[in-house]
């Protein structure tokens, strides 16, 4: 039991880098927590190839509501496809209504600015200003 120890620690090892390397690889620029400038309560996260949007209303954020999906970011655009794991209303509601972004599940905008503490969408007509907290 105890040779196999060592090759069970390095096996280990070697899974947690490999993990631990991928963090944020795909989400660029992008990566990390944003704050939407017009809404105190709606954030949105990047890491990977996953994205979070997030409302948080309430005092000591009592109430937190937040909805996962996929993205990418390809030339100026950036494509989002939420996903509602129990299928909630409220979950299209807040995504659609709180962050403006519509369709829930194929969400398409343009990027107009994005640096290190900036970004900046667009769809028709419509500007939505994001800063990294």
């Amino acid at each position: 039991m105890v040779k196999y120890f060592k090759y069970i620690f390095l096996l280990t090892s070697f899974l947690f880098f490999l993990i631990s390397c991928q963090e944020g690889r795909e989400a660029g620029d992008l990566f990390g927590q944003w704050h939407m400038d017009s809404q105190e309560s709606n954030y949105i996260g990047f890491s990977g190839s996953v994205t979070v949007l997030r409302n948080i209303t309430g005092i000591n954020s009592n109430s937190m509501r937040q909805v996962y999906g996929n993205f990418q970011h390809v030339g100026d655009s950036l494509f989002i496809q939420c996903y509602s794991a129990e299928a909630l209303r409220t979950d299209t509601t807040m995504v659609e209504e709180s962050f403006g972004f519509k369709p829930f599940n194929n969400i398409r905008v343009k990027i107009e600015s994005l640096n290190g503490d900036i970004l900046v969408l667009s769809k028709d007509h419509q500007t939505w200003s994001f800063y990294k907290y």
